[in-house]
């Protein structure tokens, strides 16, 4: 597939359909229409969305969102032919679905006539540029790109804002075992454990040990490399986990209370020490990024 100026613009992923300015100043040059109001049972999934699992957790609190702010971002989607008042989302599922867990019964959508390698690609695209998807869905997704749309891995890595190197690795994690793949979509053993796996002697065994002896990466790589693995780490989480005084986590407490998002604090008394705070999708870290503008 040649690089011609529509398949540029798409390379791009949904900002470049959705940008803002073109939306408030220049809709018709842009090519996009304004969002219409569509209620949520006229929409369906799109049988090429990348990510097939859907956190519950993190779908109620996008629907808490939702229920006090509304929907911030258009749904895009495209009409089913030859059928009524249905349409196909392109991108926004994940708003869709969460819209329906509060209640809403109409959502903004922006309808666009796309084909199918249209609508793959930019479904695609805009997944693969979040950072909460499944990293085995992202390898099937780059393996998308490049079996349908022949990208190279530079040119994929360029569209989607990550190096070669990280593409290439993802993509290695597609020819481990189905039950060790299992083992990374489940959330058992990360992408690192699942890198480490890939240079091992004999996966299988090396993935028994990260998950009877709880390894580190670091760990598991030098098992992979031959070597004997480093203390544990667990025996020193724990360690510092009870060293923390009373004071500090009843301060974690309310500092998480506040957020609604788990909060780890680890004071070093005159050294400092640093706040961790941590997201399950993008739509919390806007609003994180949101609260920290305003009280500056």
């Amino acid at each position: 597939m040649t690089d011609s100026p529509k398949n540029k613009r798409l390379g791009r992923g949904l900002s470049a359909l959705l940008d803002d300015t073109d939306l408030e100043v220049a809709p018709a040059e842009a090519g996009v229409t304004a969002p219409r109001t569509l209620p949520v049972a006229f929409l369906r999934p799109n049988p090429f969305q990348p990510r097939k699992r859907f956190d519950a957790a993190a779908l109620d609190e996008l629907a808490a969102s939702i229920k006090e702010k509304g929907i911030l971002q258009p749904i895009l989607a495209r009409p089913v032919a030859g059928e009524k008042d249905a349409y196909e989302i392109i991108a926004g599922e994940r708003r869709w679905r969460a819209a329906q867990r509060a209640s809403v019964h109409e959502v903004p959508v922006i309808v666009r006539e796309l084909t199918d390698l249209e609508t793959l690609e930019i479904a695609l695209i805009e997944n693969l540029q979040r950072t909460d998807l499944n990293i085995l869905e992202e390898a099937e997704g780059y393996k998308v790109l490049i079996d349908h749309f022949q990208k190279s891995q530079d040119t994929l890595a360029e569209e989607i804002g990550k190096s070669r190197s990280h593409v290439a690795n993802t993509l290695r994690l597609l020819t481990l075992p189905a039950n060790l793949q299992a083992f990374i979509r489940s959330g058992e053993i990360s992408a690192g454990h699942g890198r480490a796996l890939l240079q091992a002697k004999d996966p299988e065994a090396l993935a028994a040990s990260i998950l009877a002896q709880g390894l580190n990466v670091r760990q598991a790589e030098e098992l992979a490399r031959g070597g004997a693995p480093p203390r544990k780490s667990k025996a020193n989480a724990a360690r510092r986990a009870a060293e923390k005084d009373a004071d500090t986590l009843a301060l974690e407490q309310n500092v998480s209370d506040a957020l609604g998002l788990k909060v780890s604090i680890e004071h070093r008394g005159e050294a400092g020490g640093h706040v961790l705070v941590s997201y399950k999708s993008l739509e919390q870290l806007d609003e994180i990024c949101r609260r920290l503008s305003r009280e500056v």
